[in-house]
């Protein structure tokens, strides 16, 4: 079985920094690009950014470019997601999904497998 686990979500004042997690299960992580989304409630789903597979390059999406950072390490089996300078509207649940790329691409925000989720809350 296939599965990736989110985990680092919890509450954070406005300005502060959390790390997620994404662990992989049942594959090994360095072929598959990564996404991070994230959903607010009552709001659609949002793609945040997304590494390539092995030593990838990275993508953001505008609202989160210079304050979040993606990178993997894969003798881990683990991408991360640093988020820095964290605003009220980055409260949401966020998700990592994967994506095979066998042969290094510039990643996009797409997802074949997902994770659960875990909640990340950015409040005074």
């Amino acid at each position: 079985q296939l599965q990736l686990v989110e985990s680092g979500g919890g509450l954070v004042q406005p300005g502060g920094s959390l790390r997620l997690s994404c662990a992989a299960s049942g594959f090994t992580l360095d072929r598959y690009a990564i996404g991070w989304f994230r959903q607010a409630p009552g709001k659609e789903r949002e793609g945040v950014g997304c590494i390539s597979s092995r030593a990838g390059s990275t993508n953001y999406a505008d609202s989160v470019k210079g304050r979040f950072t993606i990178s993997r390490d894969n003798a881990k089996n683990t991408v991360y997601l640093q988020m820095n300078s964290l605003k009220p509207e980055d409260t949401a649940i966020y998700y990592c999904a994967a994506y095979r790329m066998m042969i290094q691409t510039p990643c996009i925000l797409r997802g074949d497998y997902w994770g659960q989720g875990t909640q990340v809350t950015v409040s005074s």
